[in-house]
């Protein structure tokens, strides 16, 4: 099944048990579906895929909270290019959630993009200040014009992992 069909189908279907250890985790969908059950590795705390919410239903799990406990699954659209130490998804209006890990204790391979993750922790809406910003921008490898033109602070979800899975 082609990776944006799969993603498409984790946000209508539930997920059904996983396994899971500190290195790899299996994501799986119920028997009656026909795609096959996926591979992949944990980074921080082990997590499954079990219980993961479609990132597209976010803004729900949050309802009218600043922030909330939740597992999410999504693509991954960025990375930060220097070291690893974050990722961001799309939100159901497009917008990047940016995921940053818990107490800076793991990160997770630069070259993930486009990848299924799965992530465990607690989502939140926050003003993110021109400083951080631009600072995100340097770590995505943006020019120095396009950091510069960074001047207002930004309304955005963000996340802190405990724990990522990232499919194979």
């Amino acid at each position: 099944m082609p990776r944006t069909l799969f993603a498409a189908a984790l946000a209508v279907l539930p997920f059904a048990a996983c396994q899971s250890s500190p290195e790899t985790a299996a994501i799986q969908e119920p028997a009656s579906s026909t795609a096959p059950a996926l591979t992949g590795k944990t980074y921080g705390a082990p997590i499954s895929a079990e219980g993961a919410q479609p990132i597209a239903r976010l803004q729900q799990a949050l309802g009218s909270k600043d922030s909330a406990q939740v597992k999410l699954v999504g693509t991954a659209d960025a990375v930060c290019q220097a070291k690893g130490c974050w990722l961001t998804m799309k939100t159901k209006d497009g917008q990047p959630m940016r995921v940053r890990f818990k107490e800076y204790a793991f990160f997770v391979p630069k070259d993930i993009v486009g990848k299924t993750v799965v992530v465990n922790g607690w989502a939140h809406r926050e003003t993110v200040p021109v400083s951080d910003l631009q600072h995100y921008a340097q770590d995505a490898g943006k020019s120095k014009q396009e950091v510069a033109a960074i001047t207002e602070p930004e309304q955005q979800y963000t996340f802190e992992a405990d724990g990522v899975l990232v499919a194979d």
